[in-house]
């Protein structure tokens, strides 16, 4: 992520909070995103520099659906300066800095098998009630070798063991 997306992220989630619309802008920047990333055509013309950034901006906005006048407003000046591939790092520290700012945690549970929602579950819980904080967790499976997963599964045993004879 470069230095420009931090200030754009940051510019955005400024003009966001002082309009008191900080989720909305958030989702709308993530639709934008997503769409980026799922559809190779938008990224082509995106990154097409024989068109113009009016016509970037309008399909940037198609993207985000129906956009508020600040994502609107965000989006045409990111394509007039250019920035208009960049979105999906701009929308990825925007994400940072609203965490943050809500005082949430990002975490990423990596275990060598699937965990079922109850499971995942439960771990969020733990590690919002120990760090007092929100919990946003997302989920990996890596396998690695077995040796460590047997050394990884122990390590979790003694922590769900540690944890019950606490709580």
């Amino acid at each position: 992520m470069s230095v420009a997306d931090r200030v754009y992220a940051r510019a955005l989630y400024d003009a966001a909070l002082e309009r008191g619309n900080v989720g909305e802008v958030q989702e709308q920047l993530v639709a934008v995103a997503e769409a980026m990333a799922e559809v190779p055509q938008l990224r082509s013309v995106i990154g097409n520099p024989q068109i113009d950034a009016g016509s970037k901006a309008a399909v940037l906005e198609a993207a985000a659906g129906e956009p508020d006048e600040l994502v609107s407003n965000f989006l045409k000046l990111i394509a007039e300066k250019g920035r208009a591939g960049s979105i999906e790092g701009i929308r990825a520290e925007l994400d940072r800095i609203v965490a943050q700012a809500e005082g949430q945690l990002n975490v990423t549970l990596t275990t060598a098998f699937e965990l079922s929602d109850a499971e995942a579950k439960d771990i969020v819980a733990r590690i919002e009630k120990a760090s007092g904080r929100k919990v946003e967790a997302t989920r990996k499976v890596d396998a690695g070798s077995l040796r460590a997963d047997a050394s990884v599964r122990g390590r979790l045993d003694r922590l769900a063991l540690d944890l019950n004879a606490r709580g």
